[in-house]
């Protein structure tokens, strides 16, 4: 067996008992990136250098066995919203082509805690606008299973660089649905957490009251050794939880069927619309899953249908809010001209910013606007807290709900690029899980024509354990999840 197929777990074994190096490791995962990754195009940025040097320190760590974790020694990659000191971290926008922060987001301060290795920053949507990354200000990713298919969005990179072998797990965030789409369609698992579960300190933001940074790796039980590494409080995140991170990983060795536990279909997720192939893989996987001793039944989220436009009439005005700052005085791109300020405000945005990114900042700003503020933004907030109580009302009944991640298998590239919309509408299985703020878990559960189909199961706050248990017990039962790509 190759390195690059090694789980967390055996990768963890093979560097404890020194059977190989973090150096070793480091340096094979740096091959295939270079050989593999100009057609799938998942790196924005690979930073060698420190990656090297990261796997020098985890070797002398693991000699001295002090302070030895599960991910010590392995290498990962992260998405490119995600602060990291001295590399570059652009949010895959020309208005931060050449932006290194002075410091580690906490996510990634935890990782180097653990002694993992940053291979280096995943492409993305600009700012996380989008859900194909084919709106990063630099180029296309490619989905590894079909190279003329996107691998979803906004974290395609991420997802991408899982499924192709190019790193053993990856850190996403997911606004709405930008881990769990990118990993239904690339054939990996993605856990969108709690809000709160994990620090969102360091994180560049696109919408503060949806964005969480979640893990993807090739199983559940992989996701779960992240996550605890991961997650926990943060004094410098307000938004923080302060409840103690369990050890999912320990659970789910413990964890020998699903017995008692109560899932919940939501007939909104099963509607026309919907390709046959992936409701009846979605169907198939269920019926798996009541056969490990859940039970199952029909629940409804009335308020499902409002998800899109309250999802992003949120999101445009926060967006534009955030985006505020990025205006050529403080940092980032800086378009000097000889006219006034006002000038250079205006020059810098053109420049810097896409199109998408451009006309999503218009629209919230429009919506945030004297005299639309109440009929759009606020409506919107009211609507927002209908769907969180939809969800609440499931949860007195059910322990976990299942849907599919997404109407289709992986679209091809360029197909609704133009077409805005339509684009939107492929976030309407995944939006309203970020409205209401709960945990979500993107499970491979079948193909069609050669493309990965996904399974979302979703619970309510701080229920990563009862999602991980299901994911993990529906993985041993199935083999979807060890499938790979040509380029594998």
């Amino acid at each position: 067996m190759k390195l690059h197929e090694l789980s967390l777990q055996e990768t963890h074994e093979q560097l404890s008992s020194r059977k190989i190096s973090s150096a070793e490791l480091t340096r094979a995962y740096l091959e295939r990136v270079q050989r593999i990754d100009p057609q799938v195009k998942s790196y924005v940025t690979v930073s060698e250098d420190l990656a090297l040097e990261q796997a020098r320190q985890a070797d002398e760590r693991i000699k001295s066995g002090d302070g030895l974790t599960t991910l010590t020694g392995i290498p990962y990659s992260a998405k490119d919203s995600l602060s990291t000191r001295g590399v570059n971290t652009t949010c895959s926008s020309k208005i931060l082509e050449n932006y290194k922060p002075f410091y580690d987001s906490t996510a990634i301060t935890n990782l180097n805690l653990a002694g993992s290795v940053l291979l280096g920053k995943n492409n993305m949507d600009e700012f996380g606008m989008g859900s194909s990354t084919e709106n990063s200000g630099f180029f296309t990713t490619r989905n590894p299973w079909n190279f003329d298919r996107v691998p979803g969005g906004s974290s395609g990179g991420s997802a991408a660089a899982v499924a192709a072998g190019l790193a053993p797990f990856a850190l996403g965030e997911d606004t709405g649905g930008s881990v769990r789409m990118p990993a239904s369609f690339c054939g990996v698992t993605g856990l969108k957490t709690t809000y709160g579960r994990v620090s969102r300190y360091g994180l560049i933001p696109l919408v503060s009251s949806f964005d969480t940074i979640g893990p993807m790796a090739r199983s559940a039980y992989d996701v779960s050794l992240v996550l605890e590494a991961i997650a926990g409080h943060d004094p410098k995140d307000g938004t923080s939880r302060v409840e103690s991170v369990q050890n999912y990983s320990e659970s789910l060795k413990k964890a020998e069927n699903l017995r008692g536990l109560r899932i919940g279909i939501p007939k909104e997720y099963f509607v026309e619309g919907l390709d046959k192939e992936v409701d009846a893989s979605v169907r198939a996987a269920i019926k798996q899953i009541e056969s490990l001793g859940a039970e199952v039944m029909e629940v409804s989220l009335p308020h499902t249908q409002y998800a899109i436009p309250v999802y992003y009439l949120i999101l445009f005005a926060e967006a534009s809010s955030n985006l505020a700052k990025y205006d050529g005085v403080r940092f980032g791109l800086s378009e000097r001209t000889t006219g006034d300020l006002m000038d250079v405000y205006l020059k810098t945005r053109e420049t810097g910013f896409g199109a998408e990114t451009k006309r999503r900042i218009m629209l919230g700003t429009f919506a945030l606007s004297a005299g639309y503020y109440d009929a759009y933004y606020l409506k919107a907030q009211k609507v927002r807290a209908l769907i969180r109580q939809d969800f609440q009302k499931a949860f007195e009944t059910c322990d976990a709900l299942i849907t599919p991640v997404a109407p289709t298998t992986a679209f091809r590239i360029g197909e609704k690029i133009s077409n805005p919309l339509d684009m939107y509408l492929s976030d309407v299985f995944v939006v309203a899980i970020n409205l209401a703020g709960i945990p979500a878990l993107s499970v491979p559960c079948g193909f069609s024509n050669g493309l990965p189909i996904g399974m979302q199961v979703m619970g309510p706050h701080l229920s990563e354990e009862t999602l991980l248990r299901i994911g993990h017990l529906y993985q041993s039962q199935t083999d979807w999840h060890t499938k790979h790509p040509p380029c594998w």
